[in-house]
């Protein structure tokens, strides 16, 4: 039987790069799916295809992960559907460059801390209603949130820094019923919003131990690790997958 058979799980974020990933392998693994997208209604009708020629199940909903109220009816809807549901993947995610000197883009910053943290924490808060003993909230961090390495990323690193924070405090608050949290923290990634081979990835190589960029499938599964039966005594903990760049 697939490790996730009978579950629900609602990806944020989910019709392209890694969201996608994590919605192919978890649908694969036996899970019913439903993903938020914004503006990729073709790639997320696509990925919904894909799914279901796969044998799998998969709905998309298009949602606004920065808006609260969005987030919180993106859940409620994934209830109506399946009834309930099992798995949250806070994967939904933006960056902006901002550089504490010359802060000329508040709007940027602005949806930057809506989508990685109000958003993140509306959608846990909603989701925390609905899940029940076994649960499962996986946030896709960053590494950027133990180390940064760059100028002009700070308020990005520091609402990743804060969604860590928060998996360690919902831990406590969920354990109680039996639900797991946890964060994901993918280092260097190839996706069509950070592609391999071009001049910026290769420098990027010489940071990593393995030499290379990571796929999206390959973080993909560490989410699937941590939302499948064996990872039921891990929370409260931080899963970094990055090639050793952090070595």
């Amino acid at each position: 039987m697939s490790k996730l058979a009978n579950k629900v799980a609602l990806v944020t974020g989910g019709s392209r790069g890694i969201g996608a990933a994590i919605v192919k392998c978890l649908a694969a693994d036996g899970a019913s799916v439903v993903f938020t997208y914004l503006n990729a209604a073709e790639k997320a009708a696509a990925l919904v295809a894909e799914v279901e020629k796969a044998g799998g199940k998969a709905l998309a909903i298009q949602s606004d992960s920065g808006d609260p109220i969005a987030a919180t009816a993106a859940v409620a809807e994934t209830v109506k559907a399946f009834g309930g549901f099992d798995i949250l993947v806070n994967n939904a995610g933006v960056s902006a460059y901002s550089p504490v000197d010359t802060y000329d883009n508040q709007n940027d910053v602005a949806r930057l801390h809506a989508v990685n943290l109000t958003g993140v924490a509306a959608t846990t808060r909603a989701a925390a209603q609905h899940l029940g003993q076994g649960g499962r909230v996986i946030s896709v961090g960053s590494t950027f949130a133990a180390r940064v390495g760059f100028a002009g990323f700070a308020d990005y690193a520091a609402s990743k820094a804060a969604v860590t924070a928060y998996t360690r405090g919902w831990a406590w608050d969920l354990g109680k019923k039996g639900i797991t949290v946890n964060t994901v923290e993918p280092g260097p990634t190839a996706t069509d919003m950070n592609p391999d081979n071009t001049d910026f990835a290769n420098t990027m190589k010489n940071s990593l131990a393995l030499g290379r960029y990571g796929t999206a499938e390959e973080i993909a599964a560490a989410v699937a690790f941590l939302a499948s039966p064996e990872a039921s005594f891990i929370t409260g903990s931080t899963l970094t997958v990055d090639g050793g760049q952090n070595a």
